[in-house]
């Protein structure tokens, strides 16, 4: 969530809202301690800087996530870019990078992609 709202360059206020709720009311967060969001966010800063570093994020990410939750972590990242009602071609990239790594199913990402988009619409 926290790299779809860095992509751009420009994160959001309501980026950042939608990250927070998501991790106070979502049950795959129960466990989660919500002071970590500081140490990931800068840890996505810092691999953005890095010539390699989406690969290394990409890399953390599938050896710390269950397989099971690559769906959610993909909608979850729909969520985020489409909190602020516009997809800036960074963020385009980005979710087309996470489709591709977490080998989300073209049919299951455009269902998720266009539920996201729903609860986004003003």
């Amino acid at each position: 969530m926290v790299a779809v709202s860095a992509s751009d360059e420009n994160i959001r206020t309501v980026e950042l809202v939608k990250i927070q709720s998501a991790v106070n009311h979502l049950p795959i967060f129960a466990d989660y301690d919500i002071d970590r969001i500081k140490h990931i966010s800068q840890t996505v800063f810092d691999l953005f800087e890095q010539e390699d570093g989406l690969d290394a994020l990409f890399g953390l990410i599938r050896g710390d996530l269950p397989e099971r939750l690559f769906e959610t972590a993909y909608a979850l990242a729909c969520d985020v870019a489409a909190a602020d009602g516009t997809l800036a071609e960074p963020e385009l990239r980005l979710l087309e990078e996470i489709r591709y790594e977490l080998n989300i199913d073209r049919l299951h990402a455009a269902a998720i992609e266009r539920g996201a988009r729903a609860r986004h619409l003003t």
